[in-house]
Parts: structure tokens; sequence; C-alpha cells
């Protein structure tokens, strides 16, 4: 009894300190999802945004999207779970996460798109600078792998315990299951009804019916929240920054080059929160923009209950749908 309990306790451990065990773990149901019912309500754990997180089907196929080979660079939103191949199907389809580097070899016998994807709360950060995660690598290239200096096996476990999200992990480990969320639904809605407070890394709508990222509505975050003021001279800078990233991957073989942003959660459904920044509306709209936009912002406005989910952060099946059909419309899918 002893070792298998010790055994149950390195397993959760471990679950802990690695996200691939983690991941093991989710498959086998040994833990639950703790994104099951929404990023939102696994911050906040409010009881009324408990929301299942839906599978949304893909829209109906395009009329041909042959001869076409689609590159993402993106974000959450465009993360395989929400936006896949089967979504833009007869074209070829890659994505690339923001922050990582990708290595790729453009096919000239097809037309080679490139879109960029950022929700708003980080279009500032993503372009600071131009964006350079993607490159074009010829058809004599070959892809060179740096040498690293192996660590030593004492430094890799110190690595191992103590790193980057081992806490937050544990604790879903530890606190998924089902039994566990009622104890703190309870907590989290004392705290709400009771003192006026949510968690802090969320925020709340005016009317207590939305929940939004804690980025979306703190202003000291002042480069992701919809609230946060953005001058001329930067919105100028950024714009810039959009233009050379499009003349960069045009000139290195793409046929064409989009920009799409995709519109925070408070922006659509609390506008009035504080003073919106406009930041979409002021990039789709800048006289120096040379980038064509994919745009939802202004569908999105007139259906604003309708497309992003109770407890997520991200949209529900109608607005992936609505921001799908826009992207095939755009860029002639």
């Amino acid at each position: 009894m002893r070792y298998l309990i010790l055994l149950l306790v390195l397993i959760l451990w471990l679950g802990g300190c690695s996200r691939e065990v983690m991941q093991t773990l989710y498959k086998t149901g040994v833990i639950a999802d703790d994104y099951r019912y929404g990023d939102l309500y696994r911050l906040s754990n409010l009881p009324q945004f408990k929301d299942p997180v839906q599978v949304c089907p893909p829209p109906a196929p395009p009329p041909s999207g042959e001869g076409v080979a689609l590159y993402v660079i993106g974000d959450s939103f465009t993360e395989p779970e929400r936006l896949s191949q089967r979504d833009f199907p007869g074209s070829d389809f890659l994505r690339t996460k923001w922050e990582n580097q990708n290595r790729v070899l453009l096919d000239t016998a097809k037309r080679n798109i490139l879109l960029i994807e950022t929700v708003e709360r980080h279009f500032r950060e993503h372009f600071a600078q131009p964006v350079t995660m993607l490159t074009i690598v010829a058809d004599t290239a070959r892809p060179q792998t740096p040498a690293t200096n192996q660590a030593s096996i004492t430094r890799q476990l110190s690595d191992f315990i103590q790193s980057k999200g081992i806490e937050e992990r544990l604790e879903t480990v530890l606190f998924s299951q089902n039994v566990f969320l009622w104890f703190r639904e309870l907590k989290a809605s004392l705290n709400l009804n009771g003192f006026g407070r949510v968690a802090p890394t969320v925020g709340i709508s005016q009317d207590h019916n939305h929940l939004f990222a804690g980025l979306d509505t703190d202003t000291t975050k002042h480069k992701n929240s919809s609230f946060a003021a953005l001058p001329n001279a930067e919105l100028k800078s950024l714009i810039d920054s959009a233009n050379a990233t499009a003349d960069r991957y045009r000139g290195l073989g793409f046929d064409a080059v989009y920009l799409s942003i995709i519109p925070n959660k408070a922006s659509i459904l609390d506008p009035a929160q504080g003073r919106y920044n406009h930041l979409i509306e002021r990039v789709e709209g800048h006289p120096r923009l040379r980038v064509p936009v994919v745009s939802v912002y202004e569908q999105y406005k007139r259906q604003p209950d309708r497309v992003y989910a109770a407890g997520d952060s991200h949209w529900n099946c109608t607005g992936r749908r609505i921001w799908i059909e826009q992207v095939r419309k755009t860029i002639g899918l």
C-alpha cells in the first residue's frame, strides 16, 4: 500500500513537472481536462460561466482550394484544436505559432498565401518590430541543426523540477476533478457577490454578464488592454512594422500577405467599460497600411452576444465560422 501511494504521488508530481506527462494523464483519464469549460471559467471558477467547450464542425467546403498553399502565423485562435486543414479543404495548410521559428519551402507551382493572425490584445506586442519567425528556404537548402551543449544530469533535473508553470500544473493535476470544482465555485461566488471581486487574471463586464481575459480590461497592461491609450506615433510605428513584414514576405516568394486582427472579447461585449482605444478600426482604416486585411470587427459588433463562448476568451462556433468564411472570401478560396 505504501508503495502504491508513493507511485501515485510520483505520477501526479511528474504530471505537475512535465507538460508531456500531464497530456498523457489527460488522455488516459487520470486527470480531467482543466479547460473543458473554457479558459476564463478555469481562471475564475464562476459557475454562471461554466460552459462546456464545443467541438465545431468545419464550415461548408469552398468551391475550390486547389493550387493554394495557406501559411498562417497565429496565436491561440489558430491552435490545432480550433483551426486545421479541414477548414480549408483542397489547399495546403501550415501554421506557425507566434514566437516560434519555422522553416518552409514554398511550392512555386501553387499560389502561396501568408495570413498573419493576432488577437487584438497582442497586436502591439507582435508588431513592435517586423515579424521574422517564418524563414523561407531554397529547394537546395538543408535545415541546419544547431549544436547544443548537453547539460549535466543534475542541471537537467533542477530545470525539470523548477520548470515554468509547475505550480499551475500541479494545481490542475490535484484539483481538476468535478468534486473540487464545487468548492472553488463557492469561493468565487462569495468573492463576487460579497466583495465585488473576481480573480485578478480575469475581468468582468459592468452588468456581470460577461467574463473577459484580464489583459483586455486592465489598463495597467499598456500594450494589451482595449482601454489603454494608443498614441498616434505608436500606431504609425505599428503600421510601418506591418508593411515591412508584408513587403519582406512578398519579396521572399509569397504571392499575397494578409493581416487579421481578432477583436478582444471586451472590445465587442463591453466597449463602454472604459475609453476604448479603437485599435482595430484605426489600424484597418489607416491610410498608410498597405496590407490587405481579413476583418470581422463590424460583423462581430452586429451580433455581439453570439460570437464568443461564455466561459472562454475565444470565439464560439458562430464566431469561428464567420472568421473562416471571411478568410476564404478575402483571400479567394
